[in-house]
């Protein structure tokens, strides 16, 4: 993998570092491991700011990490967000950074290095067919400030009133949380809503001492309507009634979540708990979770495997169907005991 980079070659270190992430809410998260690590490798005089969007901002915002957090509007609108970001360039030309780690390497990413001339930077690898996460980890690396890797234990500068917000909706503060999250955001990557339901059966055959979380935007209502009819008391949905920082915060207190293809599913893994992501028409290549406390289905053996299209050509999105309930569960089981040996 070749990372576009300047190296920082001073003796003294840096006194400013910026990262820019600019991508989707899961995007943003997969950095975060990595930021946190290199956090933890520099004094505390080295400051770290994050440039990111509006949209991505609540969970850096709520960890004890960046110095200063930077946002623009826009959403996926390219123009607004120009706009913004020439209105947000003279506050960063003025905290004068001595290093950009561009997290993104867009039109934006690389207009702010380029007028922000930093003394080092280094840019991120958008097309290796290896993790987000390792090419993270590359990119920081790149940027001659020394080793990296990944870690999963953040401060939060507040826990949002997540268990009484658990508590409220049904969890009785006992019984063990595993999180479903049917979010894939198109058929490709859904795996059958009755899946679900069949796995949490088999679930507390096992595991009777458990509650299951449904969570998420609203577009996943009708989804968890379902399966709360299916669970009853067993099943805790907060769909559509907290934001994303609170989600982030409720997720510390899972300890197992079964997702698709999310920014809840990269939410989970980056928070050392043990998560199972099912791919389908996603390149897992890129998208996968990472650690010993992970592991995944996806659908890169088939012809038509990593086809990144919404639509299944053939109608009944067999790269995931062909999971059964039984065969999910079997494969959970095997994580939950090598991450309780790992844990031993």
């Amino acid at each position: 993998m070749n990372i576009p980079a300047k190296p920082w070659t001073k003796k003294h270190l840096p006194k400013r570092i910026l990262a820019i992430r600019l991508q989707a809410m899961g995007d943003t998260v997969i950095t975060l491991p990595y930021l946190q690590q290199l956090r933890n490798n520099l004094p505390n005089s080295v400051q770290i700011d994050l440039l990111t969007r509006v949209e991505t901002e609540p969970i850096p915002r709520n960890l004890v990490l960046f110095n200063k957090i930077y946002s623009i509007a826009g959403k996926r609108n390219l123009k607004v967000q120009l706009f913004f970001t020439l209105l947000l360039l003279p506050k960063l030309i003025l905290r004068q950074y001595d290093v950009i780690i561009d997290l993104q390497n867009n039109i934006l990413s690389k207009l702010v290095r380029k007028i922000l001339r930093p003394a080092a930077w280094s840019e991120f690898d958008r097309y290796t067919p290896i993790s987000a996460g390792e090419r993270t980890r590359c990119t920081i690396e790149a940027v001659g400030l020394g080793k990296n890797k990944s870690t999963n234990k953040f401060q939060l500068k507040s826990n949002l009133g997540a268990k009484d917000i658990l508590i409220k909706y049904g969890w009785d503060g006992k019984k063990d949380l595993v999180v479903l999250n049917p979010a894939g955001v198109s058929e490709t990557r859904n795996w059958p809503i009755i899946y679900y339901a069949d796995f949490a059966q088999l679930w507390l055959k096992d595991f009777p001492q458990t509650q299951f979380i449904v969570t998420g935007l609203p577009f996943i209502a009708l989804k968890a309507e379902w399966l709360k009819k299916q669970l009853g008391h067993n099943l805790i949905s907060i769909v559509g009634n907290i934001n994303v920082a609170e989600a982030f915060s409720i997720l510390q207190y899972a300890k197992f979540v079964l997702s698709e293809d999310s920014g809840l599913m990269h939410m989970a893994w980056v928070s050392g708990i043990p998560t199972f992501a099912l791919f389908g028409s996603t390149r897992s290549d890129w998208s996968r979770p990472l650690g010993e406390h992970t592991d995944f289905f996806d659908s890169s053996d088939l012809e038509c495997g990593n086809c990144m299209q919404g639509i299944c050509k053939w109608g009944d999105t067999r790269c995931l169907t062909r999971y059964t309930p039984e065969i999910v569960f079997e494969s959970a089981k095997k994580l939950i005991r090598k991450v309780q040996i790992i844990s031993s």
